[in-house]
C-alpha cells in the first residue's frame, strides 16, 4: 500500500517527498505512515522531544498534530490550492516520558473554504495523550 492516496495532488506529494514533511517535522523525527484528507497517521519518538522534566513536551504533541492535520487538509484541497492553519487546541490528558507516540488524524468537516480535523496522539500502550483540533482555511495557491 502506498503512502500517498491515488488523487494526491502530484505536486503536494513531490514537495512531501522531498522536505520529508518539512523542517520541523523532519528534526522531530516525524515519519507518515498513511496520508488522506478522512485519515492520516504518524508516529514520532519521545526521545529528543522532551521538556526540561522528562515528559514529552506539550508543544512537540502540538507539532505532531498540526503536521497531521495541514497534510490532511491540504490533500482535501486539492491540485491548485493549499491549507493555512487558522485555529488549533490541545487538551493534554496524560504524560509520556519514553517510547513511540502515534496520532491519528480523523475529519470532523470537509467542506470547500474549511477543514477541521481532529487528532488523537496515544502511547504504545494506546492510552490517549492528547486531544487536537485543527481547522484550516483552504485557498487557492498564488501562483
Amino acid at each position: 500500500m502506498s503512502l500517498f492516496p491515488p488523487n494526491m495532488d502530484p505536486e503536494l506529494v513531490a514537495r512531501l517527498i522531498e522536505t520529508g514533511g518539512g523542517q520541523l517535522a523532519k528534526k522531530m523525527g516525524i515519519e507518515f505512515l498513511e496520508l488522506g484528507a478522512e485519515r492520516s497517521v504518524a508516529t514520532m519518538p519521545v526521545e529528543g522531544n522532551r521538556q526540561v522534566i522528562g515528559l514529552l513536551h506539550g508543544g512537540a504533541h502540538v507539532v505532531l498534530a498540526e503536521s497531521l492535520g495541514s497534510m490532511s487538509s491540504a490533500i482535501h484541497a486539492g491540485p491548485g490550492r493549499i491549507a493555512v492553519g487558522i485555529e488549533i487546541n490541545a487538551t493534554h490528558s496524560k504524560a509520556a516520558t519514553e517510547g513511540l507516540v502515534t496520532a491519528t488524524c480523523e475529519a470532523l468537516s470537509l467542506g470547500r473554504s474549511l477543514a477541521t480535523h481532529q487528532i488523537t496522539v496515544r502511547d504504545e500502550a494506546g492510552s490517549r495523550l492528547s486531544t487536537v483540533r485543527m481547522t484550516n482555511f483552504l485557498k487557492d495557491q498564488r501562483v
